[in-house]
Formats: structure tokens, C-alpha cells, sequence
């Protein structure tokens, strides 16, 4: 299998060549400057060679084979054209048993394309000769070959690691008195292959070594999407130095962190869950297949805070005045991209007074407490594993931390600090022991796209689950929580199926967050029900409105899983920007778990759960891992020809809505809530037709009391009415106290709004726009309204304005989609024309197929490029509308606009 590279395809190549030599730990040391926004420093990368994973199941063993015994041969994309920034000399410093070295400025080799090579300088020869030979090929070099974008590499030394102090006891010798090549790597092998319970000095003899002086420059060049590196006459991946150091610079446009404010106006910068993850922060090997631990010591101004996926609880040390460094370690292997950097002038944020519940929050029992006693009970390569140690098996709450810019302390306090702890026992309650010693929550800049994002031992969480009660916030929380065990404990092998981290989180934070708020099981029931119903509506919207290619699970089919001969592979639509606005891969994963729980029945189904992830954490698994020891778990007598091949056929491997969910849904009964919620719709539809002037004898309608989830759902079913007269919007906000719900709610009250016109609430669309963009889960949106050029109201008027201005982004307004509704703006056939081929002119970029329940609200829409997502919909509004967009829009570089509009 031949990694082939299309330019004009979005998919996101793979290219290190993870099945001749696997990274087993990074050292990073680095410097954040917020000035020229740059994190400038070294990596340091201690190699094994052979791809040394242990296969734990058939399965896995079968589709990773090759198709061929042939080398893999690729070309390699064009160079990518971004300007290189300068920087001055910077300092390196990094405390550990007085070992310290000072970086010295380092000549920038690259040329005007931004790319950095030194292999021309250096020997003459043409480095294009050597892209394709990236394994042993008789005379040729090797070729180390890692993932890397976005980035200025400076330098490529190998490390001389027997120049450090003590390194003989890694040696068969007392002393040192002949260096070799082979000797070096002899003790990084040693080093390597530790036993868990010297994770401490093997951390340790990492960091001495990362200091150790270099004995070689190295030979490497870049493109597009790699880093390539090789050493003259090391002929083989034994033969080539197993540690390297690696100076390099991030660039300000890098894909991988953005830089940005907080909500107090400080500046910050933090890694958003990019598409091409870290490439862009470092030099890495992306493929999750290696898995290795990491340490960083990050150095900033003394008023900023550095959080970082990391087991230890990092406290600053101070180098200089003004000067601040952080350091923080993993001793459990992870895949390079779910390493997480947050840097801001974030504030710990307490409780008021000490909640009892927090209180077995107060000992911190990290990896280093660890009880060997069970050693060899897991499956995965030896780390210190929370699952060997009896006390952290029975820890329901771990250590956890709060960080927010200032402004938000109070919400904070109130909503935040008192579910963290409930939430967190709920997990424990249903899967068992907690795969992380600890947690930080760091509520993000407001220009985060999502809802929320899970990284080892770290939650970034959006400023809007902080709104209305407790509601949104609780079950996004639980939604990353689950991510421990499914999504970081737990890995995709593949990382097209996604649907083995997103369905089992959807899935789990239902059931999470009614523990967490101990309903009785009716209420449970009722609650997970009423939730199954709104994702039910989502489900049928996403396939109505999505690519039939984009709805598949397992778009590899038999292929998943498979790489090349060296490791390298592509991801399959891994950079279409319309993937990460569809939630294809929560709602269909979610309901194909929901549907095998209930074959099971749930008490057989979670007793299953636990013990899938007592088998299966810490290791990386395919669909097949999960639905076989399923299967194998199943009475005889409930399988009912159930069987792995029959749901990847109606489940994992076909587009459109799974059939045994069609009639699983055609057949269900409406749960008690959502009986609730359609008697109020009609009371409203009842209270709209009413004339302003009421007989005398006629009574008021009395209005339940409605969840947010309800809210919803009313809301949805009420945007689907033609005609809300403004008395029934305004009752309607004063029954639901509407502008102080939460965000997934207000975002349905500000579209009824705007639809309308109902002017007295265009302040709550302003207050919408400013600080909820990313309107609700797993969409990124930002969500821009406006109204059409004949609406010439004052208050229209003023706020069109203001929204302009809204459009013009900044620099960290990357990949955000501005959202236009135009209601009643249905343009004739004569208008659309011109108006679509004037707004498609010097922009290429597919929509968005945001895929939310617009659909069944009859909201047509469509996009800046004339795409329409529906068969009703018509590409664009009248002439000087365009003219007015066009006009903001080439203001927004690098935004996707979408338009709506009633039908």
C-alpha cells in the first residue's frame, strides 16, 4: 500500500516512517514569545527502531499487514510557499542537577520559500533523491522521516549522549573510554526499556541526556508535510543516532496553536485541536501507532501560566526577573497529538468555601505513589498504570484545578467548581478506576471552536457552557470526561473511526451526568430518552444536508487499519473543512452504542464496559476489537443475528440512517418529557392565533415549567411556524426568562428572533454574537446574523452596523463560520444568477454543512460559494444584497459564510 499524495483531495497524510523507527519520548525546550508570537527552542527525540507495538488482538494483527514486500515509494508534494519571521537570539535553560545549556542563535538556512535544508550546503547532492528510500536499501542512507509543517527548522544534531555523568551504568563497561556510534545507541536502548517502576530516573537520565552536547550535525530537509533526516553512512534505522536534537521555531500562522486574548483582553496562545495536530508545534510522528511519553519545560514572562498535558501539578520556578519556567511529564504513552499547551494570564480559581464533596480532592496520588503489586495484569507496554495500583482503583475524585481569565471567576464559582467533582464520581461509578492522576479546566478564549476539547490530564472548556444553569455545563463536562477512557486511554488505531472516541463519549455523558445528579432511574430514563430524541432530529438533518461520503464510520472498510511498508498512510478527508462541523460520527456512534446497551440490557452492557477497558487501556483498537469482545459477551440468546459482519454493513460501513435505527425510531413510543413539551407547543400555536383583543370568559393559558433540553425542543418545533406574532415572542420570553437560559437554548431563541424581526430582542442577538461563537456541540461555528438592505428601521439599521463590524476578523478568527439569516429573502431564479457567480469569484473553499436541525426548521440555506445544500434551496439573494455581502466578505479572509433564509 503506497501512500499516494493528491493535491486537490483533503486528505491529511501520515507520512513518518513509524514501522522502521519509533519515537519513545520527546524532551521539549522551549521559549513562548507573545511579542513576535513565536515558541522558539529545541526537541530532543529518543528513538527504538522497529516498529516494536504489541499487537493485542487478530484482528489488529490481520489488517495491519502490508499489501506488499516492496519499499514504500511516494512523491512528495510541493514545497509550501510561507515566509520565514526572524527572531533574535534566544536563551535555553532547563534546571536539572546543574546540568544547563544556553542556546546560541543559530544562522536561518532557509530560503524564500520558508523551507529549511542543509543537505546541498553540506554535500552537494540533491536531496529529492532520497524522499522515496525511507527504509534499508543496499547502499542508501536512512531516511528518518517525521510529520512537520508550519515550522522553521534551524538545526538537526545528533546527541552525544556517553558525554553525560553516571550514563556508564546504561553500559556493560565501568567507564568510558571508546565512544561509538554503537555505544550511544546501546544506551539509549537501555534507557528505553527501563522497567515502569525507574520511571523517575529514566525521566530523569531524559532530561540529562536532552542537555548533552551534539557530536554531528545531521543532514535534513523539508516540504509540505515532513521533515526528513539522515546521517551519511548509516545505512539502516540500527545504524542511524537513536537521539537527536532538533532547533527549530513555530511561525505565527502555524496551524497548530492559535494566538489570541483571553476575555480580559491578555494576550494567550493555546493548541485548538487543529486537523494537522502538532505538526505544527513540533517535529513529530503523528501516526498513533507511536506512542510515547514526553517533558517540557516552557519558559514565559513570570505573569503568564503554563498548563500542558502533564501528570504533575506544575509550579513556576523563577530564572531571571520577569522570567518564569514550567515544567511538566508523561510517563504513560500517548500518541503525539494529544499533547495539549495553554499559555495565558489565567487565574486558579477556588470555591468560596470548602465543599464537602471536594474534599477527597485534597491528597494527590500520582503515578509516582504507585503499588506494583499487580504488575503484568494489563495488556499494554509497561508505564506506571493507575489500573496496577490498588488506592487509585478506588479513587472516585481525582485531583483537580480551575483556570479562567479573572473576568469569569464569578461563573466560575457558581456553576463549574461544584460539578466537577460530582461529575467526575459519576465516571468513576461506571467505569472504574480513573486512566489520569489529575485535572486542569481551563475555560478558553472566546475564540475556541467547539464546545469543549480532551487532552491527558487537561479539559479546555468554551465560556458558554458557564451560562443559564448548570445544564449545558454538566454535560459537556461529562462529554470530556469520557474522553479519558474513550478517546486517550482508549485510541482509534485509525483515525477515521472516529465514531471509537466521539459515540462512546456521547453515549457515556447522558449517562455520567444523571448520575452526577443522582435522578432516580425513571427520571434517568426519561431525561437519556428526551436527549435520544433531539439527536434523533440532528441525525436526520445531518444526512439530509451531508455528503453521502462523509456519513460513513469506517470509510476504509477492509483497508482500516492498513498502512504502508514504512508506516505511512493518509487520513480520508481529514482536511475538508466541512468534517468538522458534522457530527455524523457522535449521533451514529451514539445510537449504534445505545442500540447494543439496550439488546444487552444496561447493567450487562456497563459490567461489559468495564471490563473492555481493563482490557484494552493504554492500547490503540479498531471497530472490530470493541464489537468481537462484545459479541463474545453476549448470551446465546440475545445475539439475535447479531454478529460483527451485520453492523459493519447497517451501521459502520453505509451512509443515510442506519435501518435497525429507522425502526427502532418508526416504532418508539414519545417519553413523558417530550409528551410535555408537544402539549406546550400547541398551547403557544393556540396563544399566536388568539386576536389582541380576548373575549372576557376566555382563560389564560398556564405555561409548565420546562428543561433546558425541553426548551430546545420547543423552540425547534416553534421555528418551524410560519408566522409568531410579537406579543407571543415577547410572552414567550418572559415565561422561559429566555436571554438567561444557556447557550443551546438562546442560540434557538435568537434564530425565532431574527426570523421575526421581533426588534425588542435584537440586543440579545448582539450579546449572542459576542459571546457564545461556538453555539453547541461538536459544531464550531460563529455564528454572524444580519437582516436584508431593505429592512430600514433605526434599530436594524444600527445593529447591521455593529455586525459588520463583527465580520472584519482577527488574526484569530481562523476557520470560524459566519452565519447570515435573511428571513423572508427568497430570491426569484432572474436574481440568483449574477448574484451567486459575483460571490463564488477568488474563493474555492467547500461549505461548511454545519448539518444542525435547520432542516426540519424549513430554513433553507446555502453558502458564499453558490453551493446549495438542499434541493429547495436557491444560491443567493438579490443583487444589491450581494453587493453588501460581497463587500464584508472580502473583509473576512480565511471565514466560510453560510446564508439562510425562510422558506
Amino acid at each position: 500500500m503506497d501512500v499516494k499524495l493528491d493535491p486537490s483531495r483533503d486528505d491529511l497524510p501520515l507520512l513518518a516512517n513509524t514501522s522502521h523507527i519509533l519515537v519513545k519520548h520527546y524532551v521539549l525546550d522551549l521559549d513562548v514569545d507573545f511579542k513576535s508570537q513565536i515558541i522558539e527552542g529545541t526537541i530532543v527525540l529518543f528513538f527504538e527502531p522497529g516498529n516494536r507495538f504489541k499487537k493485542q488482538s487478530s484482528s489488529i494483527e490481520e489488517t495491519c499487514q502490508s499489501e506488499s514486500n516492496e519499499a514504500c515509494k511516494f512523491r512528495m508534494p510541493e514545497p509550501c510557499h510561507i515566509p520565514v519571521t526572524h527572531t533574535s537570539t534566544f536563551s535555553s535553560k532547563m534546571g536539572y542537577d546543574g546540568f544547563s545549556v544556553c542556546g546560541k542563535g543559530v544562522k536561518d538556512t532557509s530560503g524564500k520559500d520558508g523551507n529549511h535544508d542543509n543537505w546541498e550546503q553540506a554535500s552537494g547532492i540533491s536531496s529529492s533523491k532520497y524522499c522515496c528510500d525511507t527504509g534499508n536499501h543496499g547502499s542508501e542512507d536512512f531516511l528518518l522521516v517525521l510529520d512537520c509543517c508550519d515550522l522553521s527548522v534551524l538545526k538537526v544534531e545528533e546527541v552525544d549522549v556517553a558525554a553525560v555523568p553516571g550514563i556508564e551504568k546504561f553500559t556493560r563497561s565501568p567507564t568510558l573510554t571508546v565512544v561509538s556510534e554503537e555505544l550511544r545507541n546501546q544506551i539509549i536502548r537501555e534507557l528505553v526499556t527501563l522497567p515502569a517502576d525507574r520511571w523517575r530516573e529514566q525521566l530523569d537520565y531524559y532530561a540529562r541526556c536532552s542537555q548533552a552536547p551534539g557530536c554531528g550535525e545531521l543532514l535534513f530537509d523539508t516540504d509540505t508535510w515532513s521533515l526528513q533526516i539522515r546521517k551519511t553512512g548509516a545505512q539502516a534505522a540500527t545504524d542511524f543516532p537513536h537521539a537527536i536534537r532538533i532547533r527549530y521555531r513555530t511561525k505565527p500562522q502555524g496551524r497548530s496553536v492559535t494566538w489570541t486574548s483571553d476575555q480580559s483582553g491578555r494576550p494567550c496562545v493555546y493548541t485548538m485541536g487543529s486537523p494537522i495536530n502538532n505538526r505544527a508545534l513540533f517535529p513529530c510522528q503523528e501516526p498513533p501507532v507511536a506512542m510515547s511519553t514526553w517533558q517540557a519545560t516552557v519558559r514565559a514572562a513570570a505573569s503568564f501560566v503554563v498548563l500542558m498535558s502533564g501528570e504533575n501539578s506544575a509550579k513556576p520556578t523563577q530564572l531571571r526577573e520577569g522570567c518564569s519556567s514550567w515544567h511538566y511529564y508523561i510517563t504513560m504513552p500517548m500518541p503525539a497529538s494529544t499533547f495539549t499547551i495553554a499559555v495565558g494570564s489565567w487565574e486558579r480559581m477556588k470555591p468560596e468555601t470548602c465543599l464537602s464533596n471536594d474534599l477527597a480532592t485534597e491528597r494527590s496520588l500520582s503515578s509516582s505513589e504507585a503499588d506494583f503489586r499487580y504488575v503484568g495484569v494489563c495488556g499494554h507496554m509497561e508505564y506506571p498504570c493507575r489500573f496496577q495500583n490498588a488506592s487509585a482503583t478506588t479513587q472516585e475524585i481525582i485531583p483537580h484545578r480551575v483556570f479562567a481569565p479573572v473576568c469569569l471567576k464569578g461563573a466560575c464559582q457558581e456553576t463549574l467548581l461544584r460539578l466537577i467533582p460530582p461529575c467526575l464520581s459519576a465516571a468513576h461509578s461506571v467505569l472504574g478506576t480513573h486512566p489520569f492522576s489529575r485535572l486542569d479546566v481551563l475555560i478558553v478564549p472566546a475564540n475556541f471552536p467547539s464546545l469543549g476539547m480532551a487532552s491527558p490530564h487537561i479539559i479546555f472548556l468554551s465560556q458558554s457552557t458557564l451560562t443559564g444553569m448548570s445544564h449545558l455545563c454538566g454535560t459537556r463536562l461529562c462529554h470530556e470526561i469520557a474522553h479519558a477512557w474513550f478517546g486517550l486511554a482508549i485510541g482509534a488505531r485509525d483515525w477515521t473511526e472516529e465514531w471509537l472516541s466521539e459515540g462512546f463519549a456521547t453515549h457515556l455523558e447522558d449517562v455520567f451526568w444523571a448520575r452526577a445528579q443522582q435522578l432516580a432511574p425513571r427520571e434517568a430514563q426519561e431525561q437519556q430518552e428526551l436527549r435520544a430524541c433531539l439527536r434523533w432530529r440532528r441525525l436526520q438533518d445531518e444526512v439530509r444536508n451531508s455528503p453521502e461520503e462523509m456519513q460513513v464510520l469506517r470509510p476504509n472498510k477492509e483497508e482500516t487499519g492498513r498502512v504502508s511498508d514504512s508506516g505511512s498512510s493518509v487520513i480520508k478527508h481529514g482536511l475538508n473543512p466541512e468534517k468538522a462541523f458534522m457530527q455524523v460520527h457522535y449521533l451514529k456512534g451514539y445510537f449504534l452504542l445505545r442500540f447494543l446497551a439496550k439488546r444487552l440490557g444496561d447493567d450487562t452492557y456497563f459490567s461489559f464496559l468495564r471490563k473492555f477497558v481493563h482490557t484494552f487501556h493504554g492500547q490503540l483498537i479498531l471497530s472490530q476489537d470493541f464489537l468481537q469482545m462484545l459479541l463474545e459477551n453476549i448470551p446465546e440468546e440475545k445475539r439475535l443475528e447479531l454478529s460483527v459482519e451485520n453492523i459493519f454493513r447497517d451501521w459502520l460501513e453505509s451512509s443515510g440512517i442506519p435501518q435497525p435505527l429507522q425502526r427502532e425510531r418508526g416504532a418508539a413510543a414519545a417519553c413523558g418529557l417530550a409528551r410535555r413539551v408537544s402539549a406546550e407547543v400547541a398551547k403557544w400555536i393556540r396563544v399566536n392565533r388568539r386576536p389582541r383583543k380576548r373575549k372576557r370568559r376566555e382563560t389564560e393559558e398556564a405555561f409548565e415549567k420546562l428543561f433546558p433540553d425541553q426548551l430546545v425542543w420547543l423552540l425547534e418545533c416553534l421555528l418551524e411556524q410560519k408566522t409568531l406574532k410579537p406579543r407571543t415572542l415577547q410572552s414567550l420570553e418572559r415565561t422561559y426568562h429566555l436571554p438567561e437560559q444557556d447557550a443551546e437554548v438562546r442560540h434557538r431563541w435568537c434564530e425565532l428572533v431574527v426570523k421575526h424581526r421581533y426588534t425588542k430582542a435584537y440586543k440579545d442577538v448582539e450579546r449572542f454574537l459576542q459571546e457564545d461563537q461556538e453555539r453547541s456541540q461538536p459544531d464550531s461555528l460563529s455564528y454572524i446574523y444580519s437582516w436584508p438592505w431593505w429592512a430600514q428601521d433605526p434599530l436594524t439599521l444600527d445593529i447591521k452596523g455593529r455586525i459588520t463590524g463583527l465580520l472584519r476578523p482577527s488574526a484569530d478568527s481562523r476557520g470560524h463560520v459566519l452565519v447570515l439569516l435573511f428571513p423572508g429573502a427568497v430570491p426569484s431564479r432572474a436574481q440568483e444568477k449574477g448574484a451567486s457567480s459575483s460571490m463564488a469569484s477568488g474563493h474555492g473553499m467547500p461549505s461548511a454543512g454545519c448539518g444542525s436541525s435547520v432542516g426540519s426548521r424549513q430554513l433553507c440555506h446555502t453558502d458564499a460559494w453558490g453551493h446549495g445544500r438542499t434541493e429547495t434551496c436557491s444560491p443567493f439573494c438579490t443583487d444589491p444584497l450581494s453587493m453588501w455581502l460581497q463587500c464584508c466578505f472580502s473583509a473576512s479572509e480565511g471565514h466560510r459564510v453560510r446564508i439562510y433564509w425562510d422558506q
